[in-house]
């Protein structure tokens, strides 16, 4: 199958717009961002090298994520794998490559999450519910990108009038979102402390 002949049947089953114009999906958009600007305030507060990086990865991945919200990327890229699918001759057996891409992708979230314990060994406590945050987000993103229909018949499912992907995405941006309000508040607070022991550097 050629590059050409693959975006063509790409647009043939999906094109750029709004993927959720919903006042649910404008809000998820706008927790997307301004978990990002908490996210930010952190990256410019904390002075710790490691912890820098980790939250300024925090904010690339949120913004990314708030642009896909109404893009819908993940549909283009399962619609890519059915016309690579039905080119190769192997659409009646999608499910177990399917399988097989979600260990691939679980894989690398188990080794995702592996290098940001290793990268927060010393901090892991002032950011375990960012990490974990995370780990809801990215399980979410990816689960919805794979395509099963049943799982997304399951996450599209509610109760009183609460669907459940909405409670898997947002618990993540809320823990997200509350480590970086306390971190926010003790670097904060430390930076008042500091203030107030040597009055002469506000001179």
């Amino acid at each position: 199958m050629t590059f050409e002949a693959l975006v063509a049947c790409i647009d043939r089953r999906w094109s750029p717009g709004i993927g959720d114009p919903t006042v649910m999906g404008w809000m998820t958009v706008a927790a997307y961002l301004v978990t990002a600007a908490l996210a930010f305030r952190v990256v410019r507060q904390i002075d710790r090298g490691r912890t820098r990086v980790f939250w300024a990865t925090v904010v690339g991945l949120m913004l990314c994520l708030a642009v896909n919200k109404q893009l819908d990327l993940q549909s283009a890229l399962t619609a890519a794998g059915r016309c690579i699918a039905q080119a190769q001759g192997w659409y009646d057996h999608r499910r177990a490559v399917q399988v097989q891409f979600i260990e691939v992708l679980l894989g690398f979230a188990l080794l995702a999450l592996l290098s940001g314990l290793v990268l927060l060994r010393r901090d892991l406590p002032a950011n375990l519910l960012a990490l974990v945050g995370l780990v809801f987000v990215a399980g979410f993103v990816m689960v919805r990108a794979v395509g099963f229909h049943h799982i997304d018949a399951f996450l599209s499912s509610s109760v009183k009038n609460v669907r459940l992907n909405w409670v898997l995405e947002w618990t993540g941006l809320v823990l997200i979102s509350v480590n970086a309000l306390i971190l926010g508040r003790r670097s904060g607070r430390r930076a008042i402390t500091s203030s107030r022991a040597h009055p002469s550097a506000d001179r």
